[in-house]
């Protein structure tokens, strides 16, 4: 008896040390996003942040408070993702995704065309650019089955907004058969902001828009643009804000810089800075130990993933339980499992083996790095 009484004061102590210990942090500052409910998260304050990748150290900090909070009862569970009833009629990429990859600044380098018809660029250290290329065409290749996660979820007029599972007919998220890139640009008109805003970064993704010329709602409507910053810039302040990208769309009026209007329709966009330069913390060797690489696609693979998901956020399939998952996407739900089921890995593609992050699964209940096609 005594033992267990010591034990439980022992616990009751620790919560309320770790309790006291967020009150106190910054993190604790009033939140002006109330869906994101985890104080220790990079989107907790800064609700442009959608799907947030947490650095290695942000994500330690989100699971000890979720050890330690009483989740708020759910029938489905506490990380069952639910449809938000779209937003602007968008809810999903319901039709086959398009890729567009936006290297912002001439900070870039010198570029050449390899033999693979990939841009390369001289101030490149870790070879992303080529590599998230080849991610993009592989996608949808070779049998991969990691794009099947997503496909079993669904938008449109006969989904109600909170349903945990699509109805029959509903229009699905499209499988990106032979590839999801649909083009690259190099956008070296001047050097990269050292510290590019939310609305910077969105306004990159129209400028993009332009370029490719996909200049009506119509022609964005299934179309994400990925804004890739060089080595040494510091997009957003990620080196220092706990994250390592994080995805919104131009109609979203609490980005960072403020609202940016586009006269192409909403335009969804990632925020993908040169992850490599955080090291491990961003998933440099986290699949294949010492490898660089790791980082970029399993970053950009789950910003992929949450974009199709919930193209204009949080209008797609989010968690809305109430509890400490609240606002999660189907990325956030399996980021840096590093063993079991859900553990990241390598995919195998028709361009090669990439190392990517589970995502979640509502037909499982649980995360999955492959999943049949669902149609």
């Amino acid at each position: 008896m005594f033992e267990h009484t010591k034990y439980s004061l022992l616990k009751v102590a620790a919560v309320s040390g770790l309790l006291a210990l967020m009150a106190g942090s910054a993190f604790a500052a009033q939140n002006t996003e109330p869906q994101i409910s985890n104080p220790y998260s990079p989107a907790f304050g800064h609700p442009y942040r959608h799907g947030a990748v947490p650095t290695r150290a942000a994500h330690a900090k989100m699971k000890a408070y979720r050890a330690y909070r009483v989740e708020a009862g759910a029938a489905t569970g506490p990380e069952t993702l639910s449809f938000g009833g779209g937003i602007d009629g968008i809810g999903v990429t319901s039709g086959t995704p398009k890729v567009y990859l936006v290297f912002f600044g001439s900070d870039w380098g010198n570029q050449s065309t390899d033999a693979n018809g990939d841009l390369n660029f001289d101030n490149d250290p870790s070879g992303a650019a080529p590599y998230l290329q080849e991610l993009f065409k592989g996608l949808g290749t070779g049998g991969e089955l990691w794009s099947g996660t997503m496909t079993q979820y669904c938008d449109g007029p006969s989904v109600a907004s909170g349903a945990t599972s699509c109805p029959s007919g509903a229009p699905l998220i499209g499988y990106p058969t032979g590839g999801a890139l649909a083009g690259v640009w190099y956008d070296n008109s001047q050097p990269s902001p050292s510290a590019a805003s939310g609305a910077q970064l969105a306004q990159e993704a129209i400028n993009a828009a332009a370029y490719f010329g996909n200049t009506t709602s119509d022609s964005n409507r299934y179309v994400q643009y990925v804004i890739l910053s060089p080595t040494g810039a510091n997009p957003d302040n990620y080196q220092t804000g706990g994250f390592c990208a994080w995805h919104d769309y131009n109609g979203d009026g609490s980005l960072s810089g403020g609202p940016v209007s586009s006269p192409y329709g909403d335009i969804a966009f990632t925020n993908m800075p040169y992850v490599s330069d955080q090291g491990s913390g961003c998933g440099a060797g986290f699949v294949n130990g010492g490898n660089n690489l790791d980082g970029f696609s399993i970053v950009e693979g789950h910003e992929y993933a949450e974009t199709v998901t919930d193209q204009n956020p949080a209008g797609g399939w989010t968690n809305q339980t109430g509890s400490s998952y609240n606002g999660q996407e189907d990325g956030d739900e399996c980021a840096w499992i590093s063993s079991g089921q859900g553990a990241s890995a390598n995919v195998s593609m028709g361009t090669g083996s990439f190392a990517m992050q589970s995502t979640w699964s509502n037909d499982t209940n649980q995360c999955e790095i492959a999943h049949p096609i669902v149609q």
